[in-house]
């Protein structure tokens, strides 16, 4: 997944920056000064590591599942393969463990279109 940015904090730091220069310390009334402002600053940023930190760790466990899930499918066909060697893939056991049976599959769009245009019988003399 993609780690997040913010906008809002980047353009607070900025802010926080260019507020300096106006006056140290910088009182604007109730709590309203810089450094209360720079710890709500340092409270978003830390919040957004602690994220982005969970985040890749997000990212490594999707990626040992998706091994994982791999090698499952694999063992799933291998299973499937070996069920049907042993007693045959036209067979109950066959069909129990979740194969198709040989006789109960559709025959293909090519073996129907080739029955289509094979001639019964000769046509009749008109």
């Amino acid at each position: 997944m993609k780690k997040m940015r913010s906008v809002d904090l980047d353009r607070a730091e900025a802010r926080a920056a260019a507020i300096t220069s106006i006056a140290d310390p910088l009182e604007l009334g109730g709590e309203l000064t810089l450094a209360a402002y720079r710890a709500v600053i340092s409270d978003a940023r830390t919040k957004l590591g602690t994220y982005n930190t969970l985040l890749s760790g997000t990212d490594e466990a999707r990626s040992r599942f998706l091994v994982a899930e791999r090698k499952l499918a694999d063992w799933s066909d291998r299973m499937l393969a070996a069920v049907g060697a042993v007693y045959g893939r036209n067979s109950d056991a066959y069909e129990k463990a979740g194969g198709k049976r040989k006789d109960a599959r559709r025959p293909s769009q090519t073996d129907t279109a080739s029955e289509e245009n094979t001639p019964d019988e000769t046509p009749a003399a008109a």
